[in-house]
């Protein structure tokens, strides 16, 4: 996993130093308390470490993003034998405690670079298999799946929050933002079987190495519900020719009909005013953003 630093974010509540970040190895996995440590990025609901060459620490950054590690540990060794792309399976669990109050875990470190820091035309080599990847993962949930309720809902039950961010002029192609919006609330809402949805697999959560699609990261968000928001990424992720790959596989594996489409589409627009609404903490997200606003203007 490739990133950059970023300042810290304004909602993060406790901050995880390289010194606290050794002293919990210390008392939890001495074993691994003499790796370097190094590249702390911020993220918006978790910070990580790399942990010598093949490892990564991550730390929930705010007591509202504890129980999406928490998922993931207990979700992704389970999930992660049907996928057919790397994902950060926990290796090793850590302990909330005096010091640091929430559970956090050991992860390997996949190797790549995120892809909303690679060029977006470069992006379309890999659409197919992150079609297949979200396919694979887009099964029936069972009933004890995590629910979000942000992630894989109807759209009408997200309708109050989104039409006010929406209405923000400054946002980019404000008015086919809201034309998505609404035209996704008029599709027809979701009758199939809860899936398994990721919740935000965003090019900040891809990796990409060399044409192929590396990796499928934070599965905080994991959740079981209506795929659409999921296939967002489609608008997100793509261009034009990458955006049609994506599609044309998502069809032949799920067979998606039109209606989720309109979904997918109507949560694209969705995520725009979160994504650029902090422009100098997270300049790659603000990119996303932008890019995606411009492609959901586009149809």
């Amino acid at each position: 996993m490739t990133g950059s630093s970023v300042p810290r974010h304004p909602k993060i509540e406790v901050e995880v130093d390289e010194t606290l970040a050794r002293d919990l190895l210390l008392e939890q996995h001495p074993d691994l308390a003499d790796l370097p440590l190094r590249g702390r990025v911020h993220g918006w609901d978790n910070l990580t470490w790399r942990l010598g060459d093949d490892l990564a620490l991550r730390f929930p950054v705010r007591e509202l993003s504890a129980a999406l590690v928490v998922a993931e540990q207990t979700w992704l060794p389970r999930l992660a034998p049907m996928l057919p792309v790397a994902v950060p399976t926990p290796v090793r669990h850590g302990r909330p405690g005096p010091r640091y109050p929430w559970p956090w875990s050991v992860l390997p470190w996949l190797p790549g670079t995120v892809a909303a820091a690679t060029d977006v035309a470069g992006r379309t080599a890999w659409a197919t298999e992150l079609a297949d990847a979200l396919a694979a993962l887009h099964v029936p949930a069972p009933d004890d799946a995590p629910v979000n309720a942000f992630r894989g809902v109807p759209l009408a039950a997200r309708d109050a929050v989104v039409a006010a961010r929406l209405e923000d002029g400054a946002l980019p192609h404000a008015d086919a933002l809201r034309s998505a919006w609404a035209d996704g609330l008029a599709a027809p809402p979701y009758a199939g079987t809860a899936v398994w949805v990721h919740g935000d697999p965003h090019p900040g959560n891809l990796l990409a190495h060399g044409t192929r699609l590396g990796g499928l990261i934070d599965f905080g968000d994991l959740c079981s519900g209506d795929p659409a928001s999921d296939l967002a990424t489609a608008w997100m992720t793509f261009d034009e020719r990458g955006r049609a790959a994506f599609v044309r596989r998502a069809r032949e594996r799920s067979g998606w009909d039109d209606a989720t489409w309109r979904r997918a589409r109507a949560w694209a627009a969705a995520m725009v005013p979160m994504l650029t609404a902090h422009p100098v903490e997270y300049p790659l997200m603000a990119a996303v953003g932008r890019h995606t606003a411009a492609q959901v203007a586009l149809g």
